[in-house]
């Protein structure tokens, strides 16, 4: 298995392995799956930002993707990213969201970050919050039934990892550059 950065050949594996999550899992809280031409557009705004977004892949085939972007686009949150994991269906439970969140820490670190937070789609995601939890993240909150889909309420875990020193001292560098004031 490789760890590189997704490309517009990736699109449709992108939008299929999203889409298989959107339609029956709480990992994200969109309801409708987006196409191939959502996803290469959703991943091209983040690599414009020059943020990590990566795939797994295996004998030429895609069996995830993760990326981080912008926790908040307010000013003062430069220094901080989100990331999001996705792993193909038929791939869980192999290391490969462990390879590329792996992946995208270091990426993050090489760019100064100083905080790296998960929001995690449901309480009961055991694999996520596991995942995040052996890579260095801790839990900071719940935020209770904030989501309804496939019929319940849904939870969210927030995860935070501090990267760089966190906040032992005041950041060098001019962090991501956001659109917010």
């Amino acid at each position: 298995m490789i760890v590189r950065p997704a490309t517009e050949a990736d699109a449709e594996a992108l939008a299929a392995i999203y889409g298989d999550a959107v339609l029956h899992g709480f990992g994200t809280f969109e309801e409708e799956p987006p196409s191939a031409a959502d996803m290469d557009a959703r991943r091209r705004a983040i690599a414009e930002r020059g943020l990590p977004y990566v795939v797994a892949e295996q004998d030429g085939q895609v069996l995830g993707f993760a990326y981080a972007a912008p926790f908040r686009l307010r000013a003062a949150y430069r220094y901080t990213l989100e990331d999001s994991v996705y792993v193909a269906p038929d791939a869980a439970g192999k290391g490969v969201g462990r390879a590329m969140l792996a992946a995208v820490i270091e990426a993050c670190e090489a760019l100064g970050v100083r905080q790296l937070m998960a929001v995690i789609g449901d309480s009961g995601n055991s694999a996520s919050i596991g995942l995040h939890r052996s890579l260095g993240f801790e839990q900071t909150g719940v935020g209770r039934s904030v989501g309804f889909k496939h019929g319940r309420w849904v939870d969210i875990v927030h995860m935070q990892k501090p990267l760089n020193g966190g906040d032992s001292q005041e950041p060098t560098g001019a962090g991501v550059k956001l659109s917010g004031h």
